[in-house]
């Protein structure tokens, strides 16, 4: 998961409820610091929420964005069923062409961390018309590497076996094994908060991206086939899908490809101002060639 390192908000961010003909899902909305380029939305990963994009949001304002960052059905402060049919693919996908609607701003920019870039990438299959490009953040067209696919294995089980509460425990006691105490992280506030988020979140909700995560066969033709500006973006030291495949994709489909040396599979998070420097140079790009009704260009930039 992506642990926030703070949970104040940016300037000019208002917490609310998008209302959609698919429902309402809680947000942070930050509008752009003076003249609005464009609008992005932005969709968390695995156990993730809208706050995995605090420290981005404030970027992404100064850069003249609005930039709107969600909770999906089911995912921290956003209802969800507890069938596991209301997280199919297709189900979750329809959610963010609906938020995107919603928005009221025409064609947004649309952007998936992690589990998130698989229901962005379904959005835009869907409906292609409703968004002016996709950004795959840390995300991979395919499943996730093996270590992962046994993690979430575990997490699935052990909802099926144990209480929530005990669940959350022993993920955190894993997660901490090995790993230097981080003051920003596991501050009290934030602890807090990542216990919050995970109780609110539903089984079914994990159970059901979990599924999802451990086959995704179809990726890289889904890619290759979208008539939208695609950007693949991950840290140097993305550990949940393998680099190599990520920069393999990358070239098979012609995306616009970013690795943010230093980063691992949170960039959002641990590199923001550097992200969004390399975002926001790629809508403006994906913009001028819609603007010249261009066929869309998809060269490798990665250095």
């Amino acid at each position: 998961m992506s642990k926030p390192r703070s949970l104040s908000p940016p300037p000019r961010t208002r917490a609310h409820r998008l209302e959609t003909v698919r429902g309402g899902f809680a947000v942070l909305d930050t509008a752009p610091a003076g003249e609005r380029r464009g609008t992005v939305l932005l969709l968390p990963g695995y156990t993730g929420s809208k706050e995995d994009f605090l420290a981005l949001l404030g970027p992404l304002s100064e850069a003249g964005f609005r930039a709107v960052a969600v909770d999906g059905r089911g995912q921290n402060e956003s209802y969800g069923p507890r069938g596991r049919a209301a997280y199919r693919r297709r189900a979750l996908a329809l959610d963010a062409v609906a938020q995107a609607m919603a928005l009221g701003d025409g064609p947004v920019h649309l952007l998936g961390h992690s589990f998130g870039g698989l229901v962005a990438r379904s959005a835009a299959v869907l409906a292609p018309r409703a968004f002016r490009s996709l950004t795959l953040l840390s995300s991979g067209p395919g499943r996730v590497a093996r270590p992962q696919r046994i993690r979430i294995r575990a997490l699935r089980a052990g909802h099926a076996l144990l209480a929530k509460e005990r669940v959350w425990r022993t993920t955190r006691w894993l997660d901490s094994r090995g790993e230097e105490p981080d003051e920003a992280v596991d501050s009290v506030e934030v602890t807090g908060f990542l216990r919050r988020r995970w109780m609110l979140t539903k089984v079914a909700q994990l159970s059901g991206a979990g599924r999802l995560l451990l086959r995704d066969p179809d990726g890289p033709a889904e890619l290759a086939g979208l008539a939208l500006p695609v950007h693949l973006a991950y840290g140097s030291d993305e550990m949940v899908w393998p680099p190599g495949e990520l920069a393999a994709v990358a070239a098979r489909t012609r995306a616009h490809h970013t690795v943010v040396a230093g980063a691992g599979h949170s960039p959002n998070v641990s590199h923001p101002r550097e992200l969004a420097e390399r975002l926001t140079a790629f809508w403006e790009r994906a913009d001028a060639a819609r603007e010249r009704e261009e066929p869309v260009l998809r060269v490798s930039t990665a250095p």
